[in-house]
């Protein structure tokens, strides 16, 4: 047990010393604005680009592998809809951006630092083909929902327009893409520019939890607390029952492969609930408690999991 809190305390630590440090004004919001724009714009892109040109595409794109995730992420997704719409009366708009935050897990800025910790860089390659697709996949469904299920949704070109637009403005989306595009084309990467994309993607995961920390002092568990817990119920527990059932049991996966699919199904959901609740004025509340109680109560869960999977490398 003292090896997995070896494990997972360091992350949120340094998450923890984010918000702790913003808290008590040692460093400022705009510093924290600045820091995300720089992890989330140019360092983890080059991380996740060098993962997937790397990426040995045959080996790791297993469709039970993406099956056991996603299906579990679609299960959450649907039953966070029906508990908003059916327990606690919200319409449907509301109930389709509660269902989001059951939807979007944060693979990245914590997801990846627990899976290196825990099992090592080589037991990555999974979790970089779930994460491929994460968010074409989680955009894709929830916008669709979303302008189906709202009274003033748009129509089904415009739909098409808004998922295209949230898809290639996405600065993490444009370093999947090129990855993909060298790793498919055999395109050979200059060894002087591989060293400075190495160089932004070492600082991408330490700066991102960092910051992420600070982040999260702007949201505050309001009178909501009691969704926000059905939120991060189905994230942390849900979710991740469902992908290791589906990759263990069903499919007999190879323990890489259920690892990565349950630690990545077991994340709490990240920053872009909030950001997707925001874009259409629903839920925002929601959003930033199930943000902030599941992201404290994953270091509990994420624990427990771990154990689960046969302890820690």
């Amino acid at each position: 047990m003292f090896g997995i809190l070896h494990v997972v305390l360091p992350v949120f630590l340094v998450t923890g010393a984010g918000y702790a440090a913003v808290r008590t004004g040692l460093f400022a919001p705009s510093a924290v604005d600045g820091l995300m724009v720089f992890t989330q714009t140019f360092a983890i892109p080059c991380l996740l680009f060098r993962a997937i040109a790397d990426l040995d595409l045959g080996a790791v794109f297993d469709p039970r592998l993406l099956f056991s995730f996603y299906t579990g992420a679609v299960t959450t997704f649907v039953l966070g809809i029906l508990g908003a719409r059916r327990i606690f009366g919200r319409r449907p708009g509301e109930a389709v951006a509660v269902g989001f935050c059951a939807l979007f897990s944060n693979l990245v800025l914590i997801g990846l630092p627990i899976m290196e910790r825990a099992y090592g860089v080589d037991a990555l390659a999974p979790s970089f083909a779930i994460i491929s697709i994460h968010a074409p996949f989680c955009y894709l469904l929830g916008i669709t929902v979303m302008e189906f299920a709202r009274a003033d949704g748009r129509g089904l070109v415009d739909t098409g327009r808004a998922v295209t637009r949230a898809m290639f403005r996405n600065a993490l989306m444009i370093g999947l893409a090129l990855g993909f595009a060298v790793n498919l084309g055999g395109i050979p990467v200059p060894a002087t520019l591989r060293v400075a994309v190495d160089m932004l993607a070492g600082a991408s995961l330490p700066a991102a939890l960092f910051g992420l920390g600070g982040i999260l002092t702007r949201y505050v568990i309001r009178a909501s607390l009691a969704e926000a817990g059905m939120i991060a119920a189905l994230s942390l527990l849900v979710h991740p029952a469902i992908a290791w059932v589906l990759s263990r049991q069903v499919f007999g996966l190879p323990d890489e492969f259920v690892r990565a699919a349950v630690l990545a199904a077991a994340m709490a959901p990240g920053v872009n609930t909030y950001v997707f609740a925001s874009m259409y004025g629903r839920a925002q509340a929601q959003a930033a408690s199930a943000v902030l109680l599941a992201t404290g109560l994953s270091i509990v869960t994420v624990s427990f999991w771990l154990v689960v999977l046969g302890g820690v490398r």
